[in-house]
């Protein structure tokens, strides 16, 4: 059966992943189309990281911050970065590309949310951008739809998502309030879903590939500070995803967490996350 691969991971620089080692990894994906977040840099960076690929790429307001962008084998339709309110700076950290799977409409959004800083104007960023998130998810996600949102999403769901969340549960990505967005990203369409902060909204039915694929595990985590021994001990985040329509989901297969073999072999802070989507 014919499958479109699609990758999504946050490079934290895409000149320094590419010194580091990101190449190899990219030659032997065998992906379609990679989402990129935290790219840093312009356009003739990607391009010369992408040789020969198809790329769409938005740019943050501040140079050598954020950037995300949609690189493809196979050109994009359509492109799109409007994202929230006129007066809200999205720049960066939102861009969808159109496609077709099958012959079906398929949007493939690369995401980057606000990594926020609680009781901080940052914070207050990030709820503006996850309130912008929310009303285009729910636009996206009509019925029947194709449409998948990948990124770096800065939130850990659940508390399987964090390998320390009891220390966390006061921080940025933890935060009661950031996972009951969650809860209603993924609570059934159209129904009233209580957050686990006691909130309540409609869900809106998107579905976690990689929650629905390992189930109630620990991790897999697909995000470790550099700092300390993290990435040994595999103590880490899960906050790279990939939420898919219903349409979408029953589609995916093949769900992989790229993490590399052993600290050096790193190139980014993050681990791709990779899913095969059929048609």
């Amino acid at each position: 059966m014919p499958q479109l691969r699609v990758a999504s991971v946050n490079v934290n620089g895409i000149r320094a992943a590419v010194r580091n080692g990101m190449s190899t990894w990219l030659d032997a994906s065998g992906v379609d189309v990679v989402t990129v977040q935290e790219v840093r840099g312009q356009d003739e960076h990607l391009e010369a990281a992408f040789p020969g690929w198809s790329i769409v790429h938005d740019e943050a307001t501040a140079k050598g911050r954020a950037g995300v962008a949609v690189v493809s084998r196979e050109p994009a339709l359509a492109s799109r970065t409007a994202l929230g309110p006129d007066d809200f700076d999205s720049k960066g950290r939102w861009i969808e590309a159109d496609f077709t799977l099958g012959g079906t409409p398929l949007t493939i959004v690369s995401a980057y949310v606000h990594s926020g800083e609680a009781d901080t104007p940052k914070q207050d960023e990030k709820w503006r951008f996850l309130d912008a998130m929310s009303e285009r998810m729910a636009e996206l996600g009509s019925a029947g739809a194709l449409a998948l949102v990948t990124g770096d999403l800065n939130v850990g769901h659940r508390e399987l998502d964090i390998k320390n969340w009891r220390g966390n549960r006061t921080k940025a990505g933890f935060l009661p309030r950031e996972r009951a967005y969650f809860d209603r990203f993924l609570g059934a369409a159209g129904a009233e879903v209580t957050g686990v902060d006691g909130t309540t909204g409609p869900g809106l039915g998107w579905v976690d590939i990689g929650r629905r694929h390992h189930g109630d595990v620990e991790g897999p985590y697909t995000w470790w500070s550099m700092r300390g021994k993290a990435f040994d001990n595999d103590s880490g985040w899960r906050i790279d995803y990939h939420l898919a329509t219903p349409a979408l989901a029953e589609r995916a297969g093949g769900y992989t967490v790229a993490r590399a073999e052993t600290y050096a072999e790193r190139w980014s802070d993050h681990a791709p996350v990779i899913v095969d989507y059929s048609y």
